[in-house]
């Protein structure tokens, strides 16, 4: 089997367990998106979802957020972990909205790795989910993933993500990596994976494991 047929395959089990990819991170617009995102690294998507309705309920758009605190910012985010530098980039990127987009999120690659705590992962994840740009946002997970089903040597999620991209047709970035997160929470976990209960595995890794 080709790289280019194993790559069809591997698309095709992944359409047909995930027909569907709703967002993980709960949210109603590109701020609150923005946000979560930022709030997501290091930290479990349900326990952002835990945090975030507590934060909104105070603070649902940069004009309010900038009338807290950083220290009170800081308070509600704990469970979130890195309280500290992220209360402090959510304050900060609030105070840029406002002076330089009015309030908005902008909608530029480069505009949203310019705000603080926004790194080019973050920014893929919001161009895609909230702008429909097309975006393969790779995190350790994604990347892990890559490598065990041999789609990329690479050494860091930057080199992954330019060999998924390569790899892969652009129309179908934004819902790919949601699928693969989705496949690696179920069948293919760090630990405790089970080659024979994975169906991508079972197929590609069986025999590698074995010799």
């Amino acid at each position: 089997m080709t790289k280019a047929e194993k790559v069809n395959d591997i698309a095709s089990i992944l359409n047909e367990l995930y027909p569907d990819t709703p967002i993980p991170l709960d949210h109603k617009d590109e701020y609150t998106l923005l946000v979560s995102v930022l709030l997501s690294a290091q930290c479990t998507d349900k326990r952002v979802n835990i945090v975030t309705p507590f934060l909104f309920a105070q603070a649902d758009n940069p004009f309010d957020m900038v009338k807290m605190s950083v220290e009170e910012i800081k308070q509600i985010i704990r469970p979130c972990g890195l309280s500290p530098r992220k209360s402090k980039a959510i304050y900060e990127l609030s105070q840029i909205l406002i002076d330089k987009y009015g309030g908005e999120v902008p909608q530029t690659f480069k505009q949203l790795e310019e705000l603080p705590g926004v790194g080019h992962k973050t920014a893929s994840v919001v161009m895609s989910q909230a702008f429909d740009v097309p975006a393969f946002p790779v995190d350790t997970h994604i990347h892990r993933l890559a490598h065990r089903w041999g789609l990329s040597n690479g050494k860091n999620v930057e080199t992954t993500e330019k060999d998924l991209k390569r790899l892969f047709p652009k129309n179908t970035w934004n819902k790919l990596h949601l699928q693969i997160i989705f496949y690696g929470r179920e069948y293919c976990p760090a630990r405790g994976h089970k080659v024979e209960q994975c169906p991508i595995c079972s197929k590609y890794l069986r025999k590698s494991l074995a010799s």
